[in-house]
């Protein structure tokens, strides 16, 4: 069996990763195709591949200088407790267009553990760090009253 990680968009099986994102993610269940093809479109996508067939994926948000966010991260189910997600994690962290990232952030529900083997903690200055949350698909109206 050959295992291999590839950041090259066109092996991507997005029907597989939509698939999962919408129906299996805790983080963005019931999300539209459109909207993960657009992720993908604009991010640095990593997928795994066993004998050929992609078992796995995370994406990047990067400014491929200093910051990148990373999100999407999972192995299907049956192909988890190999080490499988534990190789991507290595994979990205490795890889060259990434090498002067400073700063990875992420978030996560149930995985603190797999990520502190990498490296990553809770925010060192929780109090310098801020987010905004706002609904799907704000009406236009209210944004322009706002400005």
């Amino acid at each position: 069996m050959t295992l291999e990680f590839s950041t090259d968009r066109t092996r991507l099986d997005v029907t597989m990763i939509h698939a999962y994102l919408a129906n299996e993610s805790y983080w963005v269940p019931g999300i539209a195709r459109a909207s993960v093809e657009k992720c993908i479109k604009n991010s640095l996508c990593f997928g795994a591949y066993l004998d050929g067939r992609q078992i796995g994926f995370a994406r990047l948000v990067t400014d491929f200088v200093r910051y990148a966010h990373l999100l999407d991260v999972f192995v299907l189910p049956e192909f988890r407790g190999r080490g499988i997600g534990k190789l991507l994690m290595e994979h990205i962290l490795e890889h060259p267009e990434l090498r002067t990232i400073v700063r990875y952030t992420l978030g996560t529900k149930d995985a603190h553990k797999l990520y502190a083997k990498y490296g990553f903690t809770a925010f060192a200055n929780p109090e310098r760090q801020m987010e905004l949350l706002r609904p799907q698909n704000p009406p236009a109206a209210s944004l322009r009253s706002r400005v």
